[in-house]
């Protein structure tokens, strides 16, 4: 029986709390929240002890040139496992939006998101890294890792601008974890699942056949993207929010050489950046988390405020239940577009899906919507019900819901 964990969080001051209805609600417009409370900067209160894990600098990775974007070391923070996981290991890649220019990367290098410098010392492992079996009954006794993000590039730029005293370096950084974790019992794994949210389900992604690699072919690997399914798709004035800011991102950190050779043979870096063009060629097996109405992308993809100077999108990017008919319809439109871009992937038995009809952002490091009494759900299955069915074969999981508002189980997140 699942347990009822009563969540709160703390952001800059600010107390957030779960309603019965399903909302989390803000009062608190910056985007970056979104982010905190996803990747560790807010506390959740809940209703047993969560777990404190420490961070370790890769002590070896300077010698490499893997450093974060001011030079500092990069790190991560590692859980042992135990009893029938101990030759498990679960890596979980933090997220947190990108730089795709100096003025922001200079900004982003005096935060936790680009030198250890600023990181938590230590942080909670909640949800797929808790280690408690009610919370986490699928992987709570494995190796858990979760590698900090600090190159502002999906662990996949190599690059530096010496004038500006940046260093891009996420693919460097990606290759000496994962050198320090093997040297700590990862090669010898039975098992191991590569996830990761947001820019880091974005990794995931891009990284997934690689991490396959450093296995023996007796090990079973398989890769979990939750909210990583970012659309290469127009703005609410038909320009290309994103798309600027995946080019930005490509040309400033040297990407292109490390993105999936089976896409830029055929299609331009910006383009191979975008986990559309990705999915559906992938060798190892892949399970996409993603929200139908994702708020990232809602927020800063398709209404950006620099695609709608007018602000007629203002209200419905903060809080959907003020969305007029026309902008839900603009939005069930950027539905059918995610629905559309991962028919070819199911087509493949090996791949998983879950994606909900909820207004959510990251939804497999939060207690609340990956295993809880009242967690989201398609088909009466949360989604550590469906993660755990899809990677130890016990079922085919390919969940769709119904288009929103039909799902009452959300999670909404709304800003007031």
């Amino acid at each position: 029986m699942r347990k009822i964990f009563l969540l709160g969080f703390v952001v800059t001051g600010l107390i957030l709390v779960t309603e019965a209805i399903g909302y989390l609600e803000f009062n608190v417009t910056e985007l970056d929240h979104i982010e905190e409370l996803e990747y560790g900067v807010s506390k959740s209160i809940s209703s047993f002890n969560p777990l404190m894990v420490g961070l370790t600098l890769i002590t070896g990775a300077g010698a490499k040139g893997a450093v974060c974007l001011d030079g500092t070391l990069p790190g991560y923070h590692l859980h042992r496992g135990h009893g029938s996981g101990a030759n498990s290991w679960l890596i979980q890649l933090e997220g947190g939006g990108w730089c795709d220019n100096i003025r922001n990367c200079v900004y982003r290098k005096k935060s936790r998101r680009g030198s250890s410098n600023y990181m938590e010392k230590q942080i909670q492992f909640t949800g797929i890294l808790s280690d408690k079996a009610q919370a986490n009954p699928d992987f709570f006794n494995w190796n858990r890792v979760k590698l900090r993000y600090c190159d502002g590039g999906s662990f996949s730029g190599d690059s530096q601008d010496k004038a500006a005293g940046l260093q891009f370096r996420g693919e460097r950084i990606w290759r000496a974890a994962m050198d320090d974790l093997k040297a700590k019992g990862m090669q010898n794994a039975k098992q191991a699942l590569l996830s990761g949210c947001s820019a880091g389900g974005l990794a995931v992604i891009l990284r997934c056949d690689e991490f396959s690699n450093l296995f023996s072919r007796t090990t079973k690997v398989k890769c979990l993207s939750d909210a990583g399914l970012f659309l290469d798709t127009p703005d609410v004035s038909g320009g290309h929010t994103i798309r600027n800011l995946y080019n930005g991102v490509v040309q400033l950190q040297g990407v292109r050489n490390n993105l999936p050779h089976m896409c830029t043979d055929h299609l331009n870096p910006t383009s191979c950046f975008f986990p559309q063009n990705l999915i559906s060629e992938m060798k190892t097996p892949l399970f996409i988390v993603n929200a139908a109405y994702d708020i990232w992308q809602v927020q800063s993809s398709l209404a950006p405020p620099s695609a709608d100077p007018s602000g007629y999108w203002h209200e419905c990017r903060l809080n959907h239940g003020r969305c007029t008919p026309a902008q839900i319809l603009f939005l069930q439109g950027f539905r059918d577009q995610m629905l559309r871009a991962v028919s070819g992937f199911l087509n493949a038995r090996k791949n998983g899906l879950f994606i909900n009809s909820c207004f959510a952002h990251c939804q497999t490091e939060r207690q609340d919507t990956w295993f809880a009494d009242n967690s989201p759900v398609i088909n009466k299955k949360a989604v550590a019900t469906a993660v755990g069915d899809w990677y130890f074969d016990r079922a085919e999981v390919k969940l769709i819901d119904c288009p929103y508002p039909c799902d009452r189980s959300c999670h909404n997140l709304v800003f007031r």
